[in-house]
């Protein structure tokens, strides 16, 4: 790393907030900050999906995972794209025919406030949990490239200036500048991983392509592993990636509010379906990236390399083998994966907390939008604390990040998944019922997750995370529909009482 590189960094994290700035403009009403007055091309919110579920697990994670095995992760790609395709029609003609501005305000027609809060709750600690995990991962390559120069920082401090950055434009731009930034972020780290690709390509020996399909790197579908505790089997990769991606793309309001920023339900719907396309061919980027390292490295661990993590493997390549200029251009790849995740994660807490608990708990639903525009930009401060705070925590793991950010998205995503099911699929179910079968869930996965082991070849093995998804779904559904069956009625709200309004105008 040369001066060339730092000067790249620092145009990259000043330049950002500067141009999120101009894009977002002045917001002039909540709507424009949460969702961008319903404007933007659904091209761009494709880009802006992915670039928020990317974050820098994906870049510097990913090719771990191929490094140290092989490309059947791409398997969940798969399930993924199919996940997608049925949120665009079974899930988003519901948000868009309910103008709402939050995946969890659908729970509150159905079912009630109640269950709206603590599905909101929920996003809300799941949210901070994984992403705590993101931006740990970010300082991973900073680290690095901070001792390259005989510089001291600890993970806090870096997670601090990371969080400062995104904050600025996120507040003062709202989701428009969030999309927007994350459009060019995205353009940056994969322009990044591609020249990162030609660089490898011109270092690695003769034969190494066959070297490494003999050493069953390149081996895509894996059909002979248990199902229960094998991450990356077929019938495990493709169902439980299909149902995470319905409950990340269609019951976490960090996706789903981007989906509802397009100008109608036909541009979102397409916007979903192109991303599993885009991800897919992203993922088998960075899969290639790690099998390429593999022979580039003859297949050393990285501790023997002394590596103090496994996820400092493709950020030591960049620091230490990458000429001057594309090192930078990498590392500021890495840092606006994490940027796109952080900025979008404060916006979609901000609206969460100020629409579905701040209005209905302080029984103020009908303020003046100038003061939940307010609101909205007070919580993402607030937020922004707490994300330092929580990035803190995650200091070290001996599994590749990508798969403990997954791994904790999947405690929840099942029952908020299983919520949303549970109101389409069983007409009697009451809000009572779904919040006992979201409890119920939650507990239950937490039981298999921590508690549960399997026996395999003499070896006890823990529930493979793909099944987090589909068992708490399962869970949510037998729960709820069980305790349904006390009601008489078939009502389709559920039986929550009308809202005084709603009473008042029929009368």
């Amino acid at each position: 790393m040369r001066a060339l590189d730092l000067a790249i960094i620092a145009v990259f994290l000043v330049g950002t907030p500067l141009l999120g700035i101009a894009i977002g403009g002045k917001q002039k009403s909540s709507t424009d900050y949460f969702v961008g007055s319903r404007r933007i091309p659904w091209w761009a919110v494709t880009f802006s999906v992915v670039a928020t579920e990317t974050s820098t697990l994906t870049v510097i994670s990913v090719p771990t995972v191929a490094y140290l095995g092989n490309i059947t992760y791409l398997q969940l790609a798969i399930g993924y794209l199919i996940g997608r395709t049925l949120v665009a029609f079974v899930l988003l003609p519901k948000y868009y025919s309910g103008d709402i501005v939050s995946a969890y305000a659908f729970l509150g027609k159905r079912f009630g406030s109640g269950l709206q809060g603590t599905a909101s709750v929920t996003f809300l600690v799941t949210r901070l949990l994984a992403d705590g995990v993101r931006l740990f991962a970010t300082a991973i390559p900073v680290k690095v490239m901070l001792n390259a120069f005989g510089i001291s920082a600890s993970y806090w401090m870096i997670v601090a200036v990371i969080a400062l950055f995104a904050v600025i434009y996120t507040y003062l731009g709202g989701i428009r500048a969030v999309v927007w930034v994350d459009v060019i972020q995205m353009g940056i780290y994969m322009l990044g991983a591609l020249f990162a690709v030609i660089i490898l390509a011109g270092k690695l020996p003769d034969g190494w392509f066959g070297s490494a399909v003999d050493a069953g790197k390149f081996q895509l579908f894996d059909f002979s592993s248990d199902l229960i505790t094998s991450q990356y089997a077929f019938i495990t990769a493709v169902v439980g990636g299909a149902l995470f991606a319905m409950a990340s793309h269609g019951a976490d309001q960090l996706m789903v509010q981007r989906l509802l920023a397009c100008r109608n339900v036909r541009e979102s719907q397409k916007a979903v379906i192109a991303s599993g396309f885009v991800v897919f061919l992203q993922f088998g980027l960075f899969l290639v990236v790690g099998a390429m390292l593999w022979s580039f490295y003859r297949g050393v661990a990285p501790e023997d390399m002394g590596m103090a993590a496994n996820d400092e493997l493709f950020p030591t390549f960049i620091v230490n083998e990458l000429p001057s200029g594309l090192a930078g251009l990498l590392v500021a790849g890495i840092l606006a994966a994490a940027m796109s995740t952080i900025s979008s994660s404060l916006n979609s807490l901000s609206t969460s907390t100020v629409t579905d608990l701040y209005q209905r708990f302080t029984k103020r639903r009908r303020m003046p939008d100038s003061s939940v525009l307010r609101h909205a930009k007070l919580w993402t401060l607030i937020w922004a604390v707490v994300f330092v705070i929580f990035g803190s925590l995650f200091t070290s793991t001996d599994q590749p990040v990508v798969e403990v950010g997954l791994s904790i998205a999947s405690y929840t995503y099942g029952a908020l998944l299983g919520a949303f099911f549970l109101g389409m699929l069983v007409k009697r179910a009451r809000q009572a019922d779904a919040i006992v079968a979201f409890v119920a869930t939650i507990v239950v996965n937490a039981v298999f997750i921590l508690g549960v082991e399997f026996t395999v070849d003499g070896e006890a093995m823990s529930l493979a995370f793909p099944w987090y998804v589909p068992l708490g779904v399962v869970v949510t559904l037998l729960v709820g529909g069980l305790l349904s069956l006390r009601h008489s009625t078939d009502d389709p709200r559920g039986g929550p009482p009308a809202e005084p309004e709603a009473e008042a105008k029929s009368a």
